[in-house]
């Protein structure tokens, strides 16, 4: 008699599973900002296309491809010692991602249901760094500039965003809406065709770009199943 009592009342462990699309494709666009051996920061426009598998509903592994340009400096501002740069670099990223869905047992709370999508995620890329206007020389300072027009480098892409989730009719999370903050950290001294080894233009930090953006995605092809255990009261 006791038995039935003690499923009724007693907290037990249940396993709630899911569906989910295996791949991912997207696209999207935004903005750019340098942080790198020039005193004023620049932004510019690049958009981006992805691809992405998912090993689960909320972890992925993925391709990103990005063109567009950043920017920085001022030839008329002697702060940077008369130097600007327009970068028109296109990179090429692997990635993986983390979500917030991962962990949390959402099923249970509005409003962890609505941020399940937040991730981090790292990965490795590779830049193209196309310097179409770039002072190299200042006819004030009556200096070259040391730096390549040309160059192709490793970076290290940092990411904070946001998937949140549009289900069709049958309760499939298809479309997506992406918020994406990323952090590039880059390896060498190409993307502001500056070389910073001049002790004059030194920053102690290395090379860095910020890309904002925004973009949808869209899931399909093969189905996976997901389970997720939770405690149930």
């Amino acid at each position: 008699m006791l038995i039935p009592f003690l499923f009724l009342f007693g907290p037990t462990a249940a396993s709630a599973q899911s569906n989910f699309y295996k791949f991912g494709i997207g696209a999207g666009a935004g903005a750019t900002q340098s942080f790198a051996d020039v005193y004023n920061k620049g932004t510019s426009i690049a958009g981006y296309a992805a691809v992405d598998f998912y090993f689960t509903p909320y972890f992925n592994i993925g391709l990103e491809y990005q063109k567009g340009e950043i920017r920085g400096g001022d030839e008329h501002d002697a702060n940077v010692y008369y130097r600007e740069f327009s970068n028109q670099y296109q990179a090429i990223i692997l990635h993986s991602k983390v979500q917030l869905g991962t962990f949390v047992d959402y099923q249970r709370s509005g409003f962890l249901n609505a941020i399940r999508g937040l991730y981090v995620g790292t990965g490795l890329g590779v830049i193209e760094n196309n310097h179409r206007f770039s002072i190299r020389r200042s006819e004030i300072l009556n200096e070259t500039f040391p730096g390549l027009d040309y160059s192709i480098e490793a970076f290290l892409p940092l990411n904070l965003g946001i998937n949140i989730y549009y289900p069709d009719r049958v309760g499939s999370n298809r479309l997506v809406l992406n918020i994406n903050y990323q952090t590039n950290i880059a390896f060498g001294e190409g993307l502001d065709s500056y070389d910073n080894s001049i002790k004059t233009f030194k920053t102690g930090m290395p090379d860095m770009y910020l890309f904002l953006s925004a973009g949808l995605r869209y899931h399909f092809g093969i189905i996976g199943l997901s389970r997720k255990s939770f405690r149930k009261y």
